[in-house]
């Protein structure tokens, strides 16, 4: 084969630090907005959709294979938390939780994932942050990290 070629799905969550309210609605589109363009224009990733609440975010893309994910997350995180404080968005320093969970996602169920994260908000009027991470973690089989959830870094 002459040439590369993948397709690899992801759907990524991380929190802010201590899983604090600190994404406000005053600036949350700018947010997604800011990390959808650095996700295209410096990691080479097609983005799908970004959403959240107020305490986390989920995004869905299609990963570049030129880069790690480990690393387009770190980076990410730490380029956004920059630019959030930069802009005084809020009145006290703005922290992303240390961990980030990700998981594989089929093309088949690229759909029915982009309309779970389009809605987070009513989804989380039922379903708290961590019930949701204890039902990603069993459906992706890591129910061995299911004790860790409440004093996870995620």
């Amino acid at each position: 084969m002459s040439h590369s070629s993948s397709n690899i799905w992801l759907h990524i969550i991380f929190s802010t630090k201590e899983r604090s309210s600190l994404i406000l609605s005053s600036f949350e589109e700018k947010l997604h907005q800011h990390i959808k363009n650095k996700l295209i224009t410096e990691y080479d990733s097609f983005v799908e959709i970004i959403n959240g609440t107020d305490n986390h975010i989920h995004i869905l893309l299609k990963q570049s294979p030129n880069f790690a994910i480990s690393d387009i997350i770190k980076n990410i995180k730490g380029e956004s938390s920059h630019w959030i404080n930069q802009n005084d968005f809020i009145n006290r320093k703005f922290v992303w939780q240390t961990g980030y969970s990700v998981f594989s996602i089929s093309i088949n169920k690229v759909d029915t994932v982009r309309e779970y994260i389009r809605n987070q908000k009513e989804h989380h009027k039922k379903t708290s942050f961590l019930e949701e991470l204890s039902y990603f973690y069993k459906v992706y089989g890591l129910d061995e990290k299911l004790s860790e959830i409440n004093q996870s870094d995620i």
